[in-house]
C-alpha cells in the first residue's frame, strides 16, 4: 500500500507519495500521484536500476483520463456533472503553500538568473526572505502595508515578491515598460512605503515625486539607495548579519520557516493593468484568487517537483507571474529567468540549454518563429507539391513537428499560449502537425486564469473550457452558443475590485455580481469559450453589422511582406495601417518603393476573404512597429485617430 496517502483535499481527491515496488536490481517509485477533479490520474514515475554495476534512472509522467468525474467537497465525495458549477474548493492557504514548499524542497534549485548563471536554492530563497522579514520588522512594516517592486525579471525580484506576501504585506509589482510618470503615480496611488527597484530604472525616477516612500532598495544586491529623512535603514542593513545571528543563533534552517497567518480573503497583491485602452487601474487580488490559480495549475500537472521552466515573459504581468513563478515555486520546480529581450535567436539558444518541461508564451513569439522557420519551407514549390501527395504529407508534417519540438528544447509536455489572440493560420497549422500547444484565456482581474484545455483536448478557434469547479461563464446574449455577446465570469479567481476606484469597480461588475470581461464571444455546450473581439474595439458597420478588427488583422497579417497591422475606422471606411516585414523585403530584393503597389495587391486579396461590409478601403504603410503592452498586444488607442 502507498505510504502517506490521502483521500480528499481541495484540488485532488486521491493523493499519495512513495509507492515503491522492486527487488535488488531495480526500484520503481511513484511520487506525488493524484487524481484531479478533471478526472485525470497523474503519476510521476522513477525507475532506478543497475547496469553493469552502475546506478541508472529514468523519470517520466503518466497522465491518464478516467471515466468518472469526481471532486471533494465538504468532507464528502461529490459528483460534479455540471462543469459550470462553482464548488468553492480553495481550501489551501496561499501563504502556507509556500511555507510548506520551502521546507519540502529545501535543497532543490529554485531560481536561476540565466544570463548570469547565478542559482538560488529553495534554502537560499528562504534565507533571503528571512533577512527581508527582519528588515520589515525592524522598520515596523505592518501587515497590509504596500511594497512596490519594479525591474527586469530576476531571482531577487522573485525573492522580494515572496518576502512581501509571506510577511503579510501587499506586493505592488510594476511593469518596467511604464513611463517614469506612470511609475510615480502607481507608487503614490498604492501608498507604497518601500520600493525595490533596478538601478537603471531608479536613475529615471525623481525622489521628490515619491516623498511618502520610506526606503528604496536595489534589486542587484538589496542595498539601500535612498531613505526618507529620519529613517535609519542604511545603518540597519549594515548590522543585518548580527540581527540574523541574534534571531537564529543555531543558523537558519527549514524548521525556522514560519510565515504570516493571513486568511485567504485578504488582499495580497495590487496589480496595475497595462491594457490597450491607456488607463491603468490597481487590481486587488486576494490570497484566494492566487491560490485558485496556483492550485489549479498544480492539479493540471503543468509542472512537477524538480522540473525546469524558462521564464521570458515579464513577471509583473499576472499571466507570467502565476505560471512562470507562483506555480513552480509551489511544486518545487526550477525557474530559469531569461533576463533578456526574448528575440527568436536568444530564445532558441536558451531553450536548447535549459530544455524546459513547460513553456509559456504569447502569440507574437510563436508567430515570428512560424514566419521565420516554417513559412519559408512551406512556400517552396517542391514542398507544395509534396504536401499534396497522400501519406507523404503526414511524414513531412511529422518532420516539421519534430524540428519545432527540438527547437523548443525537446522535453516540454505543452506550450501554453496566452495574453492575446493568435493568428488563425498559425493556430491551424500547429494543430494540423499535432504540435503540443493550447491557448488559454484570462485577465489581470482574475489573476489571471479563466479558461484552459490541455493540448490533447484543445479545439482550434477556442481558448479552452471555463475552469471546472472554480469559475463560471455566461454570455450576454439570448443565444450564447451562436450569437455573440459580452463574456461575463464569476468564481474563485475574480478580483475584489479596483483599489480606491469604486466607480470603475461598479462599472466592471453587473448588478448580480458577474465580472464584465469586455471581450465578445460565444460558448459551446462544454463551456468552451470562443472570443471574437473586444467590445471597445468592435466597429459598427453602415447597416448595423458588427465588425471585429482583430479578425481582419489576422487575415491581413498572413499576406506577403506584412509584419503587423491594425484596422481603424476613418470617415466611415475601414483603413489598415501596416508595418512591413522589412527583413523579408530586403532578403528577397524587393525595393521599398514598390511596397505601396504590393500593399494594394494585398488589399485586393484581403477583401476576397472578407464579407462585403468588412471590405478595407486602403492600406497605409506605418513607419515603425506599433507600440505594445508587455504582453505584446498593440495599444490600439494610440492609433484610433491616425
Amino acid at each position: 500500500m502507498p505510504t502517506n496517502s490521502v483521500i480528499g483535499g481541495s484540488d485532488y481527491i486521491v493523493t499519495g507519495t512513495d509507492y515503491r515496488i522492486g527487488g535488488t536490481d531495480y526500484i520503481i517509485t511513484v511520487t506525488d500521484y493524484r487524481i484531479s477533479r478533471h478526472s485525470y490520474l497523474f503519476m510521476p514515475i522513477q525507475i532506478s536500476f543497475l547496469v553493469a554495476g552502475m546506478h541508472c534512472s529514468l523519470y517520466f509522467v503518466v497522465r491518464v483520463k478516467l471515466w468518472l468525474s469526481v471532486v471533494y467537497l465538504s468532507d464528502s465525495l461529490y459528483f460534479c456533472a455540471n462543469y459550470n458549477t462553482v464548488c468553492n474548493m480553495i481550501q489551501e492557504n496561499f501563504i502556507k503553500i509556500y511555507e510548506g514548499s520551502f521546507k519540502k524542497n529545501w535543497e532543490l534549485p529554485a531560481l536561476t538568473d540565466y544570463s548570469k548563471g547565478t542559482t538560488f536554492s529553495f534554502a537560499d530563497v528562504a534565507k533571503e526572505i528571512a533577512r527581508i522579514h527582519i528588515l520589515f520588522e525592524e522598520c515596523q512594516i505592518r501587515r497590509g502595508d504596500k511594497i512596490a517592486l519594479i525591474g527586469k525579471d530576476s531571482a531577487r525580484w522573485c525573492i522580494v515578491y515572496m518576502a512581501a506576501v509571506t510577511y503579510g504585506a501587499i506586493i505592488v509589482p510594476i511593469l518596467q515598460d511604464f513611463s517614469p510618470n506612470d511609475v510615480h503615480h502607481i507608487i503614490n496611488h498604492s501608498e507604497s512605503v518601500f520600493l525595490f527597484v533596478s538601478d537603471r530604472i531608479w536613475d529615471t525616477l525623481e525622489e521628490e515625486m515619491i516623498e511618502d516612500v520610506r526606503g528604496v532598495f536595489s534589486l542587484s544586491d538589496f542595498r539601500c539607495l535612498h531613505q526618507r529623512d529620519g529613517e535609519s535603514i542604511q545603518k540597519l542593513l549594515k548590522g543585518m548579519d548580527e540581527k540574523m545571528a541574534e534571531k537564529y543563533p543555531n543558523g537558519f534552517g527549514k524548521d525556522d520557516i514560519k510565515y504570516a497567518e493571513l486568511d485567504n480573503d485578504k488582499v495580497v497583491l495590487l496589480n496595475y493593468t497595462s491594457g490597450t485602452t491607456g488607463f491603468s487601474k490597481g487590481v486587488m487580488l486576494t490570497g484566494n484568487n492566487l491560490a485558485g490559480n496556483v492550485m489549479y495549475g498544480i492539479e493540471l500537472g503543468v509542472l512537477y517537483r524538480g522540473e525546469r521552466e524558462l521564464c521570458f515573459l515579464p513577471l509583473a504581468h499576472a499571466y507570467s507571474c502565476a505560471f512562470n513563478f507562483l506555480v513552480p515555486m509551489a511544486v518545487g520546480a526550477h525557474v530559469y529567468l531569461l533576463g533578456k529581450v526574448p528575440s527568436p535567436k536568444i530564445l532558441l539558444k536558451a531553450f536548447e540549454e535549459v530544455k524546459p518541461n513547460l513553456i509559456l508564451t504569447v502569440p507574437l513569439i510563436l508567430e515570428k518563429i512560424y514566419k521565420k522557420m516554417i513559412l519559408p519551407q512551406l512556400s517552396k514549390t517542391t514542398m507544395k507539391v509534396a504536401l499534396n501527395i497522400p501519406l507523404l504529407d503526414s511524414r513531412i508534417y511529422a518532420q516539421i513537428r519534430k524540428k519545432l519540438v527540438d527547437a523548443f528544447g525537446g522535453r516540454f509536455r505543452e506550450v501554453i499560449v496566452g495574453g492575446a489572440a493568435m493568428n488563425e493560420e498559425v493556430t491551424n497549422f500547429l494543430y494540423k502537425i499535432k504540435f503540443p500547444f493550447t491557448i488559454g484565456y484570462g485577465m489581470t482581474e482574475c489573476g489571471p486564469l479563466i479558461s484552459y484545455d490541455h493540448n490533447d483536448e484543445y479545439v482550434p478557434g477556442s481558448c479552452g473550457q471555463i475552469l471546472k469547479g472554480i469559475m463560471k461563464v455566461r454570455i450576454d446574449s439570448e443565444d450564447p452558443y451562436n450569437k455573440v455577446g459580452e463574456i461575463q465570469v464569476s468564481g474563485e479567481n475574480v478580483m475584489k475590485g479596483y483599489y480606491k476606484n469604486e466607480e470603475a469597480t461598479s462599472k466592471v461588475f453587473t448588478e448580480d455580481g458577474w465580472l464584465r470581461t469586455g471581450d465578445l464571444g460565444t460558448i459551446d455546450a462544454d463551456n468552451r469559450i470562443y472570443i471574437r473581439g473586444r467590445s471597445k474595439t468592435m466597429i459598427l458597420g453602415a447597416s448595423g453589422q458588427n465588425i471585429y478588427p482583430e479578425e481582419i488583422e489576422s487575415k491581413l497579417n498572413n499576406l506577403p511582406f506584412v509584419m503587423e497591422s491594425i484596422i481603424i475606422e476613418k470617415n466611415g471606411k475601414l483603413v489598415g495601417l501596416v508595418y512591413p516585414d522589412y527583413d523579408t523585403v530586403d532578403s528577397t530584393g524587393v525595393s521599398h518603393e514598390d511596397l505601396p503597389i504590393i500593399m494594394e495587391q494585398n488589399r485586393i486579396e484581403l477583401n476576397k476573404l472578407l464579407a462585403p461590409y468588412e471590405a478595407v478601403s486602403a492600406l497605409q504603410l506605418y513607419p515603425t512597429e506599433f507600440e505594445k503592452t508587455p504582453k505584446k498586444s498593440i495599444k490600439r488607442y494610440l492609433y484610433s485617430n491616425y
